[in-house]
């Protein structure tokens, strides 16, 4: 019988080379980590790349090839096999041209492997050897740190944003060339360090809207400030030219500035969109996101066979608008319904499944009719009750239940357009905004590890727990409950608005004048469609 030391080992012919680069990949916004594998052997002259890339990612072993060519050295003339690990987690972009072209550089042993040691490599190759800037660098860099790499080599162009996280070492290229001189040199050379925060924040752009130039309309202007200071969504409705749109345009001049933390946050969702200025690497004004009422249900909420944030996550910690609301296809606004409550949405695929943060404030607007005249005191309605119904039954009672403030903008008076006097500025009404949003961080940041920003954001539970009114607002919100139709959710809604103002106040309770005020901005409109 033949044993194992009986059977003949036949050596290979050839060697087999083997190099192994970190690099990353995007699911959403999120990276993860990818592990390029190369083996370079006999036989035919193949180059094959396994791990489902896609297009992109196949087209790179041309670029690769061109580029390693163009440097001036020889591309081995042999099979080689690109693994990009996991296997089964799908890969697009050309993200790994240039992990690729190290890893059979190293393969080749031109390139010192051991120097790749927990180096994570980044970069789209062009045909002459350039390295080109790619998206998503922020959600890399952080995850680098997080794996304790000791150092990113990234394209030249993305090293202002990249440099907005500390911590790492940076090494920016601009070519292949110039990357093997770095991965072979690495002890010898200085990393990229980060520019003071301070300067990077001067270079702010202040926006010349403001409120003081909206002429009348009170009742919206603090629905607004009320909105700015809780976190609350709106709804205006009203005829047109009332100055729906000037108020909608002016929210982001009254809102508190973004914190750092919220800065790195926005700045990652539009890096990993390709929405980035290149010229300004941290964004730091909050959002203000319009689109068309053409939006797909896939370019408001995100999507794709490889699914990418939509507007209401660009709108992330910042505004979003919806004009003519009830233009809007009905699938598509609800469609909102999860974001709005949960402030993120999950899109699934057969593989993988992405949840993309959206914690934004909703302002919409519409007309009260398709004229857009009801109740006009000038213009005559020539809509009949049906078309009326359909019109604004376009806004299904789930969305109504989420929107906190519903204001009536109505058309400006003779004097209201002919005076000269100025209303309280953005900077007046951001001030007590701010003193209102420091009240409600203090309060929440005593409560047992919690981590709510503003009261838009509290639960049922944290409702009851901190929404504590006096004995004559009970009789005022049972009898709302019947004339508004109040179900639990815009109940809890009615409160969340009331502490708000109550905070605009300084008042630890809440008070009939509040629970009033919170009700006047609930609009029968709505309550028997």
């Amino acid at each position: 019988m033949e044993t194992l030391e009986d059977i003949e080992i036949i050596e290979p012919q050839t060697k087999n080379m083997f190099a192994k680069v970190n690099s990353c990949g995007l699911i959403g916004v999120q990276a993860y980590p990818v592990e390029i594998e190369v083996d370079i052997s006999g036989g035919l002259p193949n180059f094959i790349l396994v791990g489902l890339p896609d297009t992109a990612i196949n087209e790179s072993r041309e670029r690769v090839k061109a580029a390693i060519k163009s440097s001036g050295l020889e591309f081995p003339n042999k099979k080689i096999i690109v693994n990009l690990a996991p296997a089964d987690t799908k890969k697009a972009g050309p993200t790994y041209d240039l992990p690729i072209a190290i890893g059979l550089l190293a393969g080749n042993e031109i390139i010192n492997s051991t120097n790749l040691s927990n180096l994570y490599i980044i970069g789209e190759l062009g045909l002459s050897g350039i390295v080109r800037p790619v998206n998503g660098v922020l959600s890399f860099i952080i995850l680098a740190k997080n794996k304790n790499a000791k150092g990113v080599l990234l394209p030249k162009e993305n090293i202002q944003e990249a440099s907005l996280i500390e911590g790492i070492d940076l090494f920016p290229i601009s070519s292949l060339s110039e990357s093997i001189y770095t991965i072979n040199n690495i002890k010898t050379i200085e990393p990229y360090r980060k520019k003071p925060l301070n300067e990077i924040q001067n270079k702010n752009n202040y926006s010349n809207l403001d409120f003081c130039d909206v002429k009348g309309q009170a009742l919206a202007k603090r629905a607004f400030e009320i909105s700015a200071s809780g976190q609350h969504h709106i709804l205006m409705i009203g005829p047109p030219g009332s100055g729906k749109s000037m108020l909608a345009q002016r929210l982001s001049t009254i809102l508190p500035p973004l914190t750092y933390d919220e800065q790195i946050d926005v700045t990652q969702i539009y890096s990993a969109c390709g929405k980035l200025n290149k010229e300004k690497s941290l964004i730091l004004n909050r959002p203000f996101r319009a689109p068309h009422h053409n939006t797909s249900t896939a370019g408001l909420i995100g999507g794709g066979p490889i699914p990418q944030p939509g507007e209401i996550s660009l709108a992330h910690h910042g505004v979003l608008f919806l004009d003519e609301l009830t233009e809007f296809q009905k699938q598509v606004l609800d469609s909102l319904r999860q974001a709005l409550e949960l402030k993120e949405i999950t899109i699934s695929r057969s593989r993988k499944s992405c949840t993309f943060p959206c914690n934004f404030t909703l302002i919409s607007a519409c007309n009260p009719c398709p004229c857009g005249y009801l109740g006009d005191p000038i213009k005559k309605c020539i809509c009949n009750i049906k078309s009326i119904k359909k019109y604004l039954g376009k806004i299904s009672g789930p969305i109504l239940d989420r929107i906190d403030l519903q204001v009536e903008v109505k058309r400006l008076t003779e004097n209201e357009l002919l005076t000269k006097y100025q209303t309280e500025s953005s900077k007046e009404i951001k001030e007590r905004i701010i003193k209102a949003r420091e009240i409600q961080l203090l309060r929440y940041k005593k409560y047992k590890n919690s981590t709510i920003q503003s009261n838009a954001n509290l639960t049922s539970k944290e409702v009851n727990y901190f929404c504590t009114i006096d004995k004559g607002a009970e009789s005022i919100l049972k009898d709302a409950i019947k004339t508004f139709a109040l179900t639990g959710r815009s109940y809890d809604r009615v409160l969340k608005v009331s502490r708000t103002i109550a905070d605009l106040g300084s008042s630890d309770i809440i008070k009939d004048e509040h629970i009033l005020e919170a009700l006047q901005f609930r609009l029968n409109t709505f309550v028997n469609i």
